[in-house]
């Protein structure tokens, strides 16, 4: 049985803005067991970002309580690797360099160092480019060697800050169908962050939908299509309804499982999280 990788409950964080609190996150609770793929959505300035840095533990400044492993998460870990919208290489270090910052603190001998970064260039497709500056490389391949120096020290959970955000359409879905191989070959936990919603579907486990500010949960839908997946899917696109739906009246739905094959209806506006059949 899978035990809760993550585990959130009760967050709330608010910024100071010219001496007033602003609320951003309010009482935020949820879990992920190890190796799932969370993706969360939500509209502009609901948190979304915000939730993810303190998943990290960049920023510890809220309310309630986060866990990871069983741990409070009180500050950034090896255990927890983030890839953000760029990918904030060293333009003066090669490929294999910025990947093997990932290591920098982990006590391994050289010739293992250097085998993990060889793996994990070769995991995101960049085998032929290890000697290559990020000048060099287009916005699909930097964000590659990104995701991979995220990956390189194996940690327990992978963050996603809208990592395809500024890419172009054509690179995004080549990404993407990348990021579904590398999880399903790693089996990393992770969780994306996106506006995407047709994104958070094709990759996610489940998708949470966050309402507008401050964010609370306004559903958790499961998403059971089997991988791997085809954006044509009719299943894919009756969740993306589903999605959408909760983003447009976040309180018409609070948490459903959509079985494959079977149809789906949404249901009328209910309580916030409270449970709905389909």
């Amino acid at each position: 049985m899978q035990q809760d990788h993550l585990a959130v409950h009760a967050v709330t964080k608010s910024f100071r803005i010219n001496g007033a609190a602003v609320p951003v996150l309010d009482g935020i609770d949820l879990s992920v067991a190890s190796g799932q793929f969370l993706a969360v959505v939500g509209p502009s300035g609901c948190g979304k970002s915000t939730l993810l840095r303190l998943l990290a533990g960049l920023d510890t400044d809220y309310r309630g309580e986060i866990e990871h492993d069983g741990a409070r998460v009180a500050a950034p870990s090896l255990d927890r690797g983030i890839v953000f919208q760029e990918p904030r290489l060293f333009p003066w270090l090669t490929v294999e360099q910025n990947i093997a910052l990932g290591l920098l603190n982990v006590s391994i001998d050289a010739a293992a160092r250097r085998r993990a970064v060889a793996e994990h260039i070769a995991l995101v497709g960049l085998t032929g480019f290890e000697k290559a500056y990020p000048h060099q490389l287009s916005g699909g391949m930097a964000q590659r060697a990104a995701i991979a120096r995220g990956l390189v020290n194996r940690p327990g959970l992978l963050l996603l800050d809208e990592p395809f955000g500024a890419l172009d359409a054509l690179t995004r879905q080549q990404l993407q169908n990348e990021l579904q191989r590398i999880w399903s070959h790693e089996k990393t936990t992770m969780v994306l962050v996106t506006h995407d919603v047709d994104e958070a579907v094709y990759l996610g486990d489940r998708v949470i939908v966050l309402s507008s500010r401050p964010g609370r949960i306004a559903a958790d839908i499961e998403v059971t299509v089997p991988r791997p997946r085809e954006r044509s899917d009719v299943a894919l696109a009756d969740i993306r309804s589903l999605v959408m739906d909760a983003l447009e009246a976040p309180r018409a739905i609070a948490s459903i499982t959509v079985p494959v094959g079977r149809p789906i209806a949404v249901p009328a506006p209910q309580p916030l999280r409270e449970k709905v059949a389909v």
